[in-house]
């Protein structure tokens, strides 16, 4: 079992992962290790002793994303009102999704780690699964949507707001808006020309590197 880290260390690691967190939303994942420590307002050397290099910050912060992702999911589940559990979960990763760069580039980017791909697989994807076959079993979602059109919407909300940032930010509520009832069941809804994606072809386009701004 690891030794607890003295309160000093505790503190540095907690400074190096708040730092992180908002360079990585606002920036992406390019940033470097040594940038991050400068945000943080500690020693390189320090930022270093606590993570190895910055694949290992971005794991951290990765494993927490997950969590919450798979939270929206979860308590989704658990709404007496299956619509509201099923635009619940979408607003809740839709908000996440538009306040962090560096989290769309590890969905739709992969960044070069299969393994991350695997855990959103394994942990996120059957919760996320799970709201949809509800809310069509419910018939208040339209039965053509798919599990793989969620990803797809989230990265087109994400450049949303990255087009509209240097006018105005936070548009993707309106959008979002627009989309859901899009999704709602209702008579007369237009007929989906093309299939939605399967989950292999969508593992395949992390592969590939997105527009500008995802």
């Amino acid at each position: 079992m690891p030794r607890p880290l003295r309160a000093d260390a505790a503190r540095n690691r907690e400074l190096l992962l708040q730092a992180a967190r908002e360079v990585f939303a606002r920036r992406g994942l390019d940033v470097t290790l040594d940038e991050i420590a400068r945000h943080a307002g500690v020693g390189v050397g320090t930022a270093y002793r606590r993570f190895a290099n910055k694949e290992a910050l971005v794991e951290a912060l990765f494993e927490d994303q997950l969590d919450r992702m798979v939270h929206f999911a979860t308590s989704s589940l658990h709404r007496v009102d299956t619509w509201d559990g099923f635009v619940g979960m979408v607003t809740a990763f839709s908000e996440q999704m538009a306040a962090d760069r560096g989290l769309r580039e590890v969905v739709f980017r992969n960044y070069g780690r299969d393994d991350r791909m695997a855990q959103i697989r394994e942990r996120f994807v059957p919760a996320m699964e799970a709201v949809v076959r509800r809310a069509q079993d419910a018939g208040v979602l339209r039965p053509d949507a798919a599990p793989t059109d969620l990803p797809i919407i989230e990265m087109m909300l994400g450049v949303v707001d990255v087009f509209a940032e240097p006018v105005r930010s936070g548009l993707y509520p309106r959008y979002l808006t627009l989309i859901l009832d899009g999704l709602r069941a209702r008579p007369g809804l237009t007929p989906l020309p093309v299939p939605a994606l399967t989950h292999d072809e969508f593992d395949r386009l992390t592969l590939i590197p997105p527009p500008p701004g995802l």
